[in-house]
């Protein structure tokens, strides 16, 4: 019921308020989505700025805070961790000169959080904010991004349905876009992303929403949707990383993984995060070259971003699942289930578990992975692969099915192998 609920407040808003009145409308720089950067120029120009303005008064704590907030968004666009000590140093500032009533601070804590992948801390901070500011549209936008990694979907729900009370525009839009997507409403997600793209005026929020109304398309098998977003974003602003991971993806399901492994090059290149240089690799062993490189960077960056205070067991599952270390990948991935039950993390858990040869102890987790009602078709392969060696077969054929349904192209490894799967099981 909530779910609905999102999008009917927002088309409530839109009608009371007027489409116009929705433009130009943006989110607070607490909350700027993590692959949703600003232009490099006008953020160096505002550290800048921050930087000048504590020179001569040193006593801001706002400008503190929002230093903090620069550096974080620093680290956003670079895909460079070292900035995360940088933004904690000026947001504690912030807090040394105003420990009470610094709901700013204690928000940009709680994205930096979020950014570490301390969910927990960042919800308890989120909580403290609104303790400050029960008004925060940014503090309950942290508090959606915690309950949603933390696998607290009803929580995330309500602290997304709150923001958009508080302050219809970009921010919270794509949150309740994200939120129904989560819950298997692809319509009503593509219809509220739609709207964050109307009140979308920065060419860098153009192309992040079209970015995701692809990746519904793509999701949903409409590679033709998927493409012209893709098109529509880059045109808007061709640095869009995200874009360029899903255009890998359209040229690989056309068949030229040369064109693939292009555009993976020039997201790697901007931003050298552990998920883009394994996609890399994936791509590349795809098309039978050597992913050792691209692997061997993939581990440089999660080493870098641990040692500037992040946690994530999952990437490092990822790593070793991708080293053909499966079972230490199923030790990582429950490491993470430990600290959040978050669907994506059901997923890891139990391929890795497959993978070391435990599909019966997998299979609760696939379920688990699905139980939203996510439209994926990578979530249904796995599933479908797991109950398949688990000797569930006609959940096998059932999830099969499904991922062939919804996108016969979704990976040009792991398709063929659904295709041969479900062909052994209905024969």
């Amino acid at each position: 019921m909530r779910v609905r609920m999102v999008l009917g407040v927002v088309l409530a808003a839109t009608l009371l308020l007027g489409l116009g009145a929705l433009i130009g409308r943006r989110p607070s720089p607490a909350f700027v989505e993590p692959d949703r950067p600003q232009s490099t120029g006008r953020l160096a120009a505002a550290i800048a700025a921050h930087q000048e303005r504590l020179r001569e008064v040193p006593g801001d704590w706002t400008a503190w805070a929002a230093l903090g907030e620069a550096y974080l968004e620093q680290a956003r666009v670079s895909a460079d961790p070292a900035y995360y000590p940088k933004a904690e140093g000026a947001l504690r500032r912030s807090l040394e000169v105003r420990p009470d009533g610094n709901a700013d601070a204690l928000t940009g804590l709680g994205a930096l959080a979020n950014a570490r992948h301390d969910f927990a801390g960042a919800r308890e901070l989120a909580d403290r904010a609104l303790a400050v500011n029960a008004w925060s549209d940014t503090a309950y936008g942290v508090l959606a991004d915690a309950e949603t990694q933390l696998g607290h979907p009803d929580a995330a729900t309500a602290a997304v349905q709150r923001m958009l009370d508080l302050r219809p525009g970009l921010g919270s839009y794509t949150r309740g876009s994200y939120d129904l997507e989560q819950h298997g409403k692809r319509t009503e997600a593509v219809a509220l992303m739609r709207l964050a793209l109307a009140a979308a005026t920065e060419p860098a929020d153009v192309a992040f929403c079209h970015q995701h109304l692809a990746g519904l398309a793509w999701a949903a098998g409409d590679l033709a949707t998927a493409a012209r977003h893709v098109s529509l974003g880059l045109a808007a602003d061709t640095g869009a990383v995200g874009l360029w991971q899903l255009k890998a993806k359209l040229d690989a399901a056309a068949g030229d993984l040369t064109a693939a492994l292009d555009d993976l090059a020039k997201v790697v290149a901007r931003t050298p995060t552990v998920d883009a240089l394994l996609d890399q690799a994936r791509m590349l062993r795809a098309a039978g070259r050597d992913p050792g490189p691209s692997l061997a960077l993939a581990r440089a960056a999660h080493s870098l971003f641990t040692a500037n205070g992040g946690t994530d067991d999952l990437g490092a599952a990822s790593l070793a699942l991708a080293t053909g270390d499966a079972v230490t990948a199923a030790r990582l991935a429950v490491a993470e289930w430990d600290r959040r039950q978050f669907g994506e993390v059901a997923d890891m858990v139990a391929w890795t578990l497959m993978a070391a040869g435990d599909p019966v102890a997998a299979l609760p987790f696939a379920r688990r992975a699905n139980a939203l009602g996510q439209v994926d078709a990578t979530l249904a392969y796995h599933y479908g692969m797991v109950a398949s060696a688990a000797g569930d077969r006609e959940t096998a054929r059932v999830q099969l099915r499904l991922a062939l349904a919804l996108n016969p192209h979704f990976s040009p490894v792991d398709a063929p192998i659904a295709v041969r799967t479900l062909a052994t099981l209905e024969s």
